[in-house]
């Protein structure tokens, strides 16, 4: 008798498994092969429009630059600001987001329009101005939390563990 309940409590901890298992990659296909939720996209809007206007608060600047969520990344890079023929994107990594959006608006936002700002004001004039000491200046005061050079992703990761 114990050793049938001892199997029926076996196979339903591994049916409760599998099927735990089974969502789990569904909602991460799903997230994959479809656009952001809104409730991303509101998040990032809310963040954008809070780094844009301390930009008009600390520099007097407004800038109008495309932000722009993509998968077209390899590896693990969060974010992007391009500068090509005077004209400035910024691109955020989709592939990311769903482990690191508090991160992403966090630093990674304020981070990108720090260079995105640089680039306005012409303040790039080699390789080794990306991550000055002017433009952790200008990340800091554009809100951002995080403003290195490159991120540790086992800091992120480690920060969401409950014991943190």
């Amino acid at each position: 008798m114990f050793k049938k309940k001892l199997e029926i409590f076996f196979i339903l901890t591994i049916v409760i498994a599998l099927l735990y298992l089974v969502s789990n990659i569904y909602a991460s296909q799903s997230f994959k092969n479809n656009d952001i939720p809104d409730s991303y996209k509101q998040r990032i809007s809310e963040k954008e429009q809070e780094v844009l206007t301390l930009m008009q608060k600390n520099f007097t600047q407004s800038l109008q630059i495309p932000l722009i969520v993509t998968d077209k990344f390899r590896g693990r890079l969060y974010g992007l600001t391009s500068y090509d023929k005077g004209e400035i994107k910024i691109y955020l990594n989709k592939k990311v987001m769903q482990e690191s959006m508090d991160y992403i608006l966090d630093s990674v936002i304020a981070h990108e329009y720090a260079h995105s700002l640089m680039f306005a004001q012409g303040n790039y004039h080699s390789k080794d101005d990306g991550h000055s000491e002017l433009w952790r200046q200008t990340c800091v005061k554009l809100g951002g939390k995080d403003c290195r050079q490159y991120v540790d992703t086992h800091e992120i990761i480690m920060s969401k563990m409950p014991f943190n």
